[in-house]
């Protein structure tokens, strides 16, 4: 009977890692490339949490099961979410995520011997705007109202309402703290 407990494991394990694999696969093949938002939002709440009046639009690449996005938020064409493993990405509300924006949740220890992976959380609070082409790495927080500059690698978590950029990410200045505008964008076949 241990023997059979033993044999069953590792399979088990190794099916389950393989239709995770396959569903999350159909979903960048099939899924978005749908042109329509609201088809694509419907099957994506089987995978993901997603806020209302949120949108993604064609394009995005998503890895793994465990991204929560908010209310009133925007993931335009050609991003990266990975949350895959034990990581989680967590989007607030009202944030707008440009164009092919990565945000990463797992990495690789460039010290270990066996090129071992790290999972680390990224938040990005309320109200935050990243711009074009940005890499945000693992285990940042954006704070409420951050703004990233176009092209910006993150590699370090920032304070509430100030607006970054650079390689890496740096200050710059600090941001108006008035914000009126909620995002609810849904172009027709993007």
């Amino acid at each position: 009977m241990k023997f059979l407990k033993k044999l069953i494991k590792p399979v088990y394990i190794e099916l389950n890692s393989f239709f995770n694999g396959f569903i999350i696969y159909c979903f960048n093949l099939i899924v978005n490339k749908i042109p329509f938002h609201l088809v694509r939002l419907f099957l994506y709440r089987f995978l993901i949490t997603i806020g209302s009046k949120s949108s993604i639009l064609m394009n995005v690449t998503i890895r793994g099961k465990n991204i929560k996005i908010g209310t009133n938020c925007v993931i335009n064409s050609g991003c990266l979410l990975d949350g895959r493993g034990s990581s989680k990405i967590i989007i607030g509300n009202n944030v707008d995520i440009a164009p092919f924006v990565k945000i990463w949740s797992v990495d690789h220890n460039p010290n270990s011997s066996i090129h071992e992976a790290r999972s680390k959380d990224v938040i990005i609070e309320d109200n935050c705007w990243v711009a074009s082409s940005v890499i945000i790495l693992p285990g940042i927080t954006l704070a409420e109202g951050t703004v990233v500059a176009a092209g910006s690698v993150v590699v370090k978590s920032t304070e509430p309402y100030s607006i970054v950029g650079g390689i890496p990410a740096k200050f710059i200045s600090n941001r108006n703290r008035d914000i009126e505008y909620k995002h609810f964008w849904r172009p027709w076949f993007e």
